[in-house]
Parts: C-alpha cells; sequence; structure tokens
C-alpha cells in the first residue's frame, strides 16, 4: 500500500500569534487615517453660502415633486414634546460616534471573516461622500433663516435652543465642520452602514430588529433636528451602496477563492487556543 503523507497541522506558533495580535493595531490605524482624510477634506470643501441655498431651494424643489417635503412638519411635531427633542439631539450627538465603531469592533472580534468586506464599504463610502460634499454644498434646514431673513423657513437648531451634546454654534466646531457638507447624510450613511451589517452577519432576531430600527431612528433625528433633508438619506443609500460594491469588487479580485478573510478568522482561532 502506498504511503500517504498527510499535511502538516496548522500551528499557532508563536510568530503567526504575535501576527494575530498585531493586526488590530493596523486596523485602528486604518480607521485613523480614513477619518483624518475624511475630516481635512470635508473641512476643506466650504462652498459659499450662496451656492449651498440654491442648491437647498433646488432639493426643496425636488423633494416637492416627490410629495416629501415633510420635514418642516415632523420638526413641528417634534417641538411640541421638548424631552424629544433633548433626546433627538442626544442621539444625533453622540449614537454615530458609539455605534458605528462598535459594529465594527463586533465584526472585527466576533465575525472576522465578514469584517474585512464592511470594513472596506465604510471606508470607500465615507471617502466617497466628499465628492458630494464638493459636487453639491447644501445648506441644511437649520440654517435657511439665517441665510434668507425673509424666507419665512421656519426651521430651528434644536442642538442650539434644546440641551445637546455639542452644538454647531461653538467656537470649537465652528472651527472644523463644514455647514455645507450634508448631502449625503454620513449620520444616515454610517447607520445604514450598521443595519447592513448585523443584518447581513446574524441570525439573532432582536440584532436585527436592532439593524432595522437604527437607521430608521437616524433619518428621523437628523430631520427633527434641522441638519437634513429627507433625500439626504437617499443620497447616503447611493455611496454606500457604491461603496459596498467597490468593497466587494476589491475582495473579490485580492481573492477569487473568497478564503481571505475565512483565513483569517481561522488564524485568529487557533492563535486563541
Amino acid at each position: 500500500m502506498a504511503e500517504v503523507t498527510l499535511p502538516a497541522p496548522h500551528v499557532a506558533t508563536p510568530a503567526r500569534i504575535a501576527v494575530t495580535q498585531r493586526r488590530w493595531w493596523s486596523e485602528v490605524i486604518i480607521a485613523v487615517g480614513v477619518y483624518a482624510v475624511y475630516s481635512a477634506v470635508r473641512a476643506m470643501t466650504v462652498a459659499g453660502p450662496d451656492e449651498a441655498f440654491t442648491n437647498a431651494t433646488t432639493v426643496v424643489g425636488v423633494q416637492d415633486v416627490l410629495g416629501v417635503n415633510v420635514e418642516l412638519a415632523w420638526q413641528r411635531w417634534a417641538l411640541q414634546s421638548p424631552d424629544l427633542v433633548v433626546g433627538a439631539n442626544w442621539f444625533y450627538g453622540v449614537a454615530y460616534a458609539v455605534v458605528t465603531p462598535a459594529t465594527l469592533i463586533w465584526l472585527y472580534r466576533r465575525h472576522p471573516d465578514r469584517y474585512g468586506l464592511w470594513r472596506n464599504t465604510l471606508a470607500f463610502g465615507t471617502l466617497l461622500a466628499l465628492v458630494g460634499f464638493a459636487l453639491f454644498p447644501l445648506m441644511p434646514p437649520r440654517l435657511l433663516d439665517v441665510h434668507d431673513l425673509v424666507g419665512g423657513w421656519g426651521f430651528v437648531d434644536t442642538l442650539a435652543t434644546h440641551s445637546a451634546p455639542w452644538s454647531f454654534q461653538s467656537s470649537a466646531v465652528t472651527a472644523v465642520a463644514n455647514p455645507y457638507a450634508a448631502m449625503p447624510s454620513l449620520h444616515c450613511g454610517w447607520a445604514l452602514w450598521v443595519g447592513a451589517a448585523i443584518w447581513s452577519t446574524t441570525r439573532s432576531r432582536p440584532a436585527k430588529a436592532f439593524a432595522v430600527a437604527y437607521p430608521l431612528a437616524t433619518l428621523v433625528t437628523v430631520v427633527i433636528t434641522g441638519n437634513h433633508f429627507v433625500i439626504d438619506a437617499v443620497g447616503a443609500l447611493a455611496v454606500m451602496g457604491t461603496g459596498w460594491v467597490a468593497a466587494l469588487t476589491v475582495q473579490r479580485r485580492r481573492h477569487p477563492d473568497g478564503r481571505g478573510d475565512v483565513q483569517l478568522a481561522a488564524t485568529r482561532s487557533m492563535a486563541r487556543r
């Protein structure tokens, strides 16, 4: 009988373990780098208020044709309950900064086989949003009455009028913020990313419920705080969808057999033993 030679078992050597343990540092560097580029370019692409206002009136006209000019009605409804507005302010100011990185960490720790695809989707979608900021500067509803004193738009900047973790009127925020980076809404974009990543990764019903509820809550929040038009969320869907296609294309070209992230997951599993 011919002798059969079995392949050597996959051993988690000290060197392999060291590489696996080091890799999270590289992920932090990537995340910080992408956000730094996004923040710097976003701050530099500041158009004039006249152009941003003109684009806002165009958006209002398009939404009027579509029958979705609901922003003022939603905000007036919310303003009847100060506690609701305060909750919306805090959700707007804090949730995206907590939930987005938490989801990224969850993917890295619990679902490494899906992590690469969704990390790249987030990165590509975020950077694609810069194109929208540059090509279509958009004045948010909260600034319409500030620019057009006789227009009688009726919107309120709730982050300035009610309790909030921060305000666009503070000097620290004004120094780094681009007031016309509203199309697409990255609050909505990142929330859609969270929802899609969780929905496609887990079978847990509570998690899937959160995956649906969180983007919807974000949409309502950005509208009633006066920071976005409804159509800005459509732009968010477009950039994140394009980001997902780009990430999927990169993954398939790098790993035609689909084993790239699976191998990483197996390495981490062995390293934990």
